[in-house]
């Protein structure tokens, strides 16, 4: 940290230095626990265990993000909050979605959820098309890949609520696509604060020009493996 920086980090008020540190510790949390679940037996205990406290470091990383975007205040930050979180908790939620035919259908929270993503994102698309001040001018394209993400998974989410995939492992995939891509949200963040030397719209969209392949990647490895006979290495209980 420069000497600017400290001096402007000191001439912040106590509670928004607290709420500063808290989200940069649970960001770090995040980014390096993530790896845990992503990397043991998916359903053992392991799996579960971290994934929850990720998820949970997630969720505080938004919020936190929210306080400041709006104490700031930086509208952009509050709308990239608000994404961020959805598709970590859109993976989390479905997870409670398993069998809809049984009555575990979405509720109230997952419709608000869903509509709330679907309004920052459509917002996401308008200012970055409209560019109404210059930290809009200097995003570029960047407001405008992450609106689109948001409105489209956000529609895929309601088309699903209101049409029940026919897959009965629906869930495993969204669950996979929704914490990967939390992750690639935290990995955004990292890379936006850590590496400066590269241009604003790269720092912003690499690591998602690479995850998103890897999450269909991903998803299709496990689309043929549950087409197989049952062999080691997966446990489908979570």
């Amino acid at each position: 940290m420069s000497h600017a920086q400290a001096a402007a980090s000191l001439a912040l008020p106590l509670v928004i230095q607290a709420v500063r540190w808290t989200h940069i510790l649970a960001g770090f949390a995040a980014f390096f626990i993530a790896p845990i679940p992503l990397l043991t037996l998916k359903g053992g205990k392991t799996h579960r265990r971290w994934g929850k406290i990720y998820f949970w470091a997630m969720a505080v990383v938004a919020a936190t993000a929210m306080v400041l975007a709006l104490w700031r205040p930086v509208l952009f930050l509050a709308f990239i909050a608000v994404f961020s979180f959805y598709v970590a908790f859109r993976g989390y939620r479905v997870l409670s979605r398993k069998n809809p035919s049984q009555g575990q259908g979405p509720g109230a929270l997952d419709w608000t959820a869903a509509v709330v993503a679907f309004i920052g994102g459509a917002a996401l698309i308008q200012f970055g098309i409209v560019r109404p001040s210059q930290v809009w001018r200097q995003l570029g394209v960047v407001p405008i890949v992450f609106g689109i993400l948001s409105v489209v998974l956000s529609t895929i989410d309601i088309w699903k609520f209101l049409h029940p995939p026919a897959d009965k492992k629906f869930w495993w995939y969204a669950h996979m696509a929704g914490m990967i891509g939390s992750y690639i949200a935290a990995v955004s963040a990292f890379s936006v604060v850590n590496l400066p030397f590269l241009p604003t719209a790269i720092r912003w969209l690499w690591p998602s020009a690479v995850g998103v392949p890897g999450i269909f990647i991903w998803i299709g490895y496990y689309r043929r493996k549950f087409g197989r006979p049952s062999g080691r290495g997966v446990a489908v209980t979570q």
